[in-house]
Parts: C-alpha cells; sequence; structure tokens
C-alpha cells in the first residue's frame, strides 16, 4: 500500500493490531522496498512504514541526507532532512491509523544514522532503535531525554567504513543521554550477517 504523501513509501499493515509499527530507513542506494523482508523477520506481524531518502548522490543514489564525503555528514541537511522526515512519519499516522508514538526504528548504514538523529530530534515518536552499522552523527546542542529507549547498536569488526571508536563514541553518547544501548560486534564487514538478524529478533522480543 503506497498514498501520495511527502515521501515516497510502501506501508504495509499489521496482521496483529496491538504489534505496532516498525520505520524502516534504508542505506545508500536502496531504496522503500530494500528492508522489508529484515521488518517481516525481525518484527513479524508489525506494521511497515519504509520511506525512500530524499537526496540522491551522484544524481542516482538515494540516501536520507547528504555527505560531504565518506563519513563526513552535512549536519544542516542531516538536521533538515530529519525534520522532513519526522513530518512524514506523523503525516503517515494520520493516514493509515497507526500511532505516531512506540514506534520501532530500524536502520542501516545510512539509515541507521538517520534513524539515530529522529531518535535524537523526536524521542517521543519511538520506543526502540535498531541501528545497524551506524556512525556517530553529530552531537546534539540540547541533550535529549533518552531514558527507558532500548537502543541495539550492531557494529561489524571489519567494517572498512566505519572505524571502532566512531561506534563507541556514539554508543556512549546514546548512554550519556539515557537510552538502554546493547553493543553487539559481529565478525563481518558492512554488510548484516543471519546471525546478527536472528539475534534482532531475540532482542526484541525480550
Amino acid at each position: 500500500m503506497s498514498k501520495e504523501l511527502s515521501f515516497i513509501h510502501q506501508y504495509i499493515e499489521p496482521e496483529d493490531a496491538g504489534a505496532g509499527t516498525t520505520l524502516l530507513l534504508h542505506g545508500t542506494g536502496a531504496n522503500e522496498h530494500d528492508l522489508l523482508n529484515l521488518g517481516r523477520m525481525i518484527t513479524p506481524g508489525a506494521g511497515l512504514l519504509s520511506p525512500r531518502g530524499k537526496i540522491l548522490e551522484n544524481g542516482m543514489y538515494p540516501r536520507f541526507f547528504r555527505r560531504l564525503e565518506e563519513g563526513v555528514f552535512d549536519v544542516e541537511n542531516l538536521l533538515e532532512q530529519t525534520h522532513a522526515l519526522a513530518g512524514f512519519i506523523k503525516e503517515a499516522a494520520k493516514v493509515y491509523g497507526f500511532k505516531a508514538e512506540g514506534l520501532i526504528v530500524v536502520g542501516f548504514s545510512n539509515g541507521a544514522n538517520m534513524g539515530c538523529s529522529l531518535l535524537m530530534q523526536y524521542p517521543e515518536l519511538f520506543s526502540r532503535a535498531v541501528l545497524l552499522r551506524p556512525m556517530m552523527p553529530y552531537e546534539p546542542e540540547i541533550a535529549p531525554n533518552l531514558i527507558g529507549k532500548k537502543i541495539y547498536a550492531a557494529a561489524g569488526t571489519d567494517d572498512p567504513l566505519i572505524p571502532p571508536d566512531n561506534t563507541q563514541q556514539l554508543v556512549q553518547m546514546l548512554r550519556t543521554f539515557g537510552g538502554e544501548v546493547t553493543l553487539a560486534w559481529e565478525e563481518a564487514g558492512h554488510n548484516l550477517t543471519q546471525k546478527e538478524v536472528t539475534e534482532i529478533r531475540k532482542w526484541i522480543e525480550a
């Protein structure tokens, strides 16, 4: 199902009215279809809201915000797109009839960084965040209250794009804001493994 809203997207209705809604945020070069299967695997029965990033890198690769170079983010654009995406979530909640609170956000790479930004700017929208191969996006000017927010950060020990100390810095920041962070290291690169998918589902169901 997909209605005309401010972001191109896919919406899958929940199989169980009490299952909640999962927000899926893809990585660079992917689209709104990319994480649907992952969403079904780790949050079975939940509604799925999966937008496509509006920023095109090199004119063809969708992202959720601009980067100046590998690992260097355009923070002004990231914040601008964060606010736009939060508006879309609230818009979609009204149109599709789900609550714009208690969502689970699941993001991969660029989508994980956007998910982290959303969590810091709009913590009231989310109960949990699953950040797959995230980086430190920025330090917010105003410290968000993440008390009670459960966060799973999945990192690869052999990830060529993300230095381990960057991951540790992000986790420490989120814990400082009160987030309950589980940091899981996998002997892998930037791509997610099936073992990690299984562990994430267990964490969500716990």
